[in-house]
């Protein structure tokens, strides 16, 4: 079992940026680590994956201006959010799975989940 611990949302003005943590408490350390977000009219959608080697995926939306990543010597993961815009306000999710190969941008490939941090954009 694998618990993740969200933390770093906020609310900023436009155009401003915001770095959210995620930090595997419990279980083993995983091989695949995403985030995602969701609002009411979108439901839920992806942001960015990161693999153990550094191999790393990119929803369109947010390519070069979203960057994830991993301090293995912390055991934690980020996204580095820059020049925000109002459409980025979501809740967000860090996500992770201990199986995968890939890490496709695909929510139901990963099998533990996050609380959710919050992300308001204005």
């Amino acid at each position: 079992h694998v618990q993740l611990v969200e933390s770093g949302g906020g609310s900023v003005q436009t155009g401003g940026s915001l770095r959210l943590s995620c930090v595997p408490v419990k279980g083993d350390f995983p091989f695949c680590m995403g985030w995602f977000r969701q609002t009411p009219g979108k439901g839920r959608e992806a942001v960015a994956s990161i693999r153990s080697d550094g191999m790393t995926r990119y929803s369109p939306s947010v390519k070069g201006r979203f960057t994830i990543s991993e301090d293995k010597s912390e055991r934690s993961f980020a996204l580095q959010m820059n020049s925000l815009q109002p459409e980025v306000t979501a809740l967000y999710y860090c996500a992770a799975d201990l199986g995968g190969r890939d890490c496709y941008l695909t929510a139901y490939l990963y099998n533990h989940w996050g609380q959710g941090t919050q992300v308001t954009v204005s």
